[in-house]
């Protein structure tokens, strides 16, 4: 874990972006196309950290992103390349591009001056969207990763971040996978390899210290 000092100069407002990761109605809301998860994301306290984090950064002008997963209705331009598209493609609740289930899902509040970015294909909040050059427009050197899932989306959007040259900080309490057992280890034994770890209430006194 850093220091505060450390936190604090990492995570100044003016170079600082938050990534919130598939938190939407389709994916953790209460008609979740993967329940599992999104009974994980709410009972862990993630999304509601989430949420607080994304109501911090509104306070203190650090930029906000919402990565959204969607689906067009007839498919096309969608990976078909591995098992979980194929299952998700079976599902349910479909992240189709317009419909409630790609809607931010509450407590979670979306800004005016937040980006709501979409990706209609592959596995990265990241790669092949517009997430990369507008962090780069706004001069950010430290992205925040939250949301879900700690299985894939959120790893590889992590590595991504680092692979571009960003500063990658997660706040392990403000992500969520399953089983639930297995974030913690991934943190440990994953992320905390490429990642500042950290909690939210210390990205949130990080915010608040006086500068």
């Amino acid at each position: 874990m850093p220091s505060y000092e450390q936190l604090r100069e990492l995570l100044d407002p003016a170079t600082t972006a938050l990534l919130t990761v598939e938190c939407q109605q389709g994916v953790v809301g209460t008609e979740s196309a993967l329940p599992e998860l999104a009974e994980q994301a709410r009972t862990s306290g993630a999304l509601g950290n989430v949420a607080r984090l994304v109501a911090g950064a509104h306070q203190s002008g650090v930029q906000v992103l919402h990565a959204v997963a969607e689906r067009r209705p007839d498919g096309r331009g969608a990976n078909h390349n591995a098992r979980l598209f194929r299952a998700a493609a079976r599902l349910p609740v479909q992240q189709l591009s317009g419909t409630k289930a790609v809607r931010i899902v509450p407590p979670i509040e979306v800004a005016d001056e937040d980006f709501v970015v979409r990706r209609l294909h592959g596995l990265s909040p990241l790669a092949g969207t517009d997430v990369d050059p507008l962090l780069r427009n706004l001069g950010c050197r430290t992205l925040i990763v939250t949301g879900v899932s700690a299985n894939v989306a959120v790893p590889n959007a992590v590595f991504d971040a680092v692979n571009l040259g960003y500063n990658a900080v997660v706040p392990a309490d403000a992500i969520a996978g399953v089983p639930a057992d297995y974030t913690p280890v991934m943190v440990r034994n994953t992320l905390a390899l490429v990642a500042t770890v950290t909690t939210t209430e210390d990205v949130l006194g990080a915010w608040k210290r006086p500068r």
